[in-house]
Formats: structure tokens, C-alpha cells, sequence
């Protein structure tokens, strides 16, 4: 339970973080407690840039409050990495599933969307991203590799 009351806001204390006014955000920041924090931590690790973060942020610059700022700018900064890392693992996973699915080598697939099999590879491992334009080169060389192998009389 919190000890935090809003002050000329109608939305409950009890309320879901994320339908709190900037308002709401900036007494939690100010005057909260960990209870307050933890909840605003909870909503910015389920949306890293979302609304709520882009408000605890706004609160941090308007009223600067010592130790908080930094608990919770590491908060952000810590959500937002470990989001990046998830989606870069998910596009290299997709990556991998691509390559498979088209029957081709690594070297064949590379050549066909216009890279090299090393570079293809940091794809694959999700140490590089692909630009947008890479990626779906890749998954029209891996539908049309893919509908080769299924008209193949050999099937």
C-alpha cells in the first residue's frame, strides 16, 4: 500500500500507473516511495518508450530529486537495452528461420540477398541488424527459394 496521495487529481493512488496524468507521475517521482517506484519501474519495463517512461523522464528534468532521478533513469536506460537485445535476438531468430526455410547454404542465401556469408553470420547471431530494406530482401529470396523447392519434381 501506498503512502503517496495526488493533490488535485482525480485518478486514484491505487489506479494503474499507466493511467496516471503526468501529474500523478510527477508526485510519485517527488514524493513517493519504493511501493511508488516499484510500480513505476513495473509499467517502463512492460513499455521501455512508452508513455509512462517519456513522463517519468519529463519529471526527472522538471524537478531534478536527488537519488530518485538516477534509480530511475537507470530504470529506463536498463528497459530499453534489454528490450533492444530482445527484439535484435528475435530478428536474428527469424533470420535463422529464413535461411532454413529456403533449402539454400549460407553462402547461397548471402550471395542472393546481396551480402556476405561472415556478415549473413552477425545477422543470424544478432550481433548486427539488418537494415529493413536487408530484411525484407531476405524474406522474398526465402519465399521465392522456397516455392522453388516445393514445384521441384524431386519432391
Amino acid at each position: 500500500m501506498s503512502a503517496l496521495r495526488f493533490r488535485n487529481i482525480t485518478t486514484s493512488v491505487d489506479a494503474l500507473v499507466e493511467t496516471w496524468p503526468f501529474e500523478g507521475i510527477l508526485a510519485a517521482v517527488e514524493r513517493g516511495t519504493l511501493p511508488d517506484w516499484r510500480r513505476l519501474a513495473a509499467a517502463i519495463r512492460a513499455d521501455p518508450w512508452g508513455p509512462v517512461a517519456q513522463q517519468v523522464l519529463e519529471a526527472i528534468a522538471l524537478c531534478r530529486p536527488y537519488g530518485t532521478s538516477e534509480l530511475l533513469t537507470s530504470v529506463i536506460d536498463r528497459a530499453r537495452q534489454e528490450s533492444a537485445d530482445a527484439e535484435r535476438e528475435q530478428v536474428a531468430g527469424e533470420i535463422r528461420d529464413l535461411v532454413t526455410r529456403s533449402g539454400l547454404s549460407r553462402q547461397a542465401f548471402a550471395l542472393r540477398v546481396g551480402t556476405s556469408r561472415p556478415r549473413l553470420s552477425t545477422y543470424m547471431s544478432g550481433k548486427v541488424s539488418p537494415s529493413a530494406a536487408l530484411m525484407l530482401r531476405m524474406r522474398r529470396v526465402a519465399a521465392q527459394a522456397q516455392a522453388k523447392l516445393e514445384r521441384s519434381p524431386d519432391r
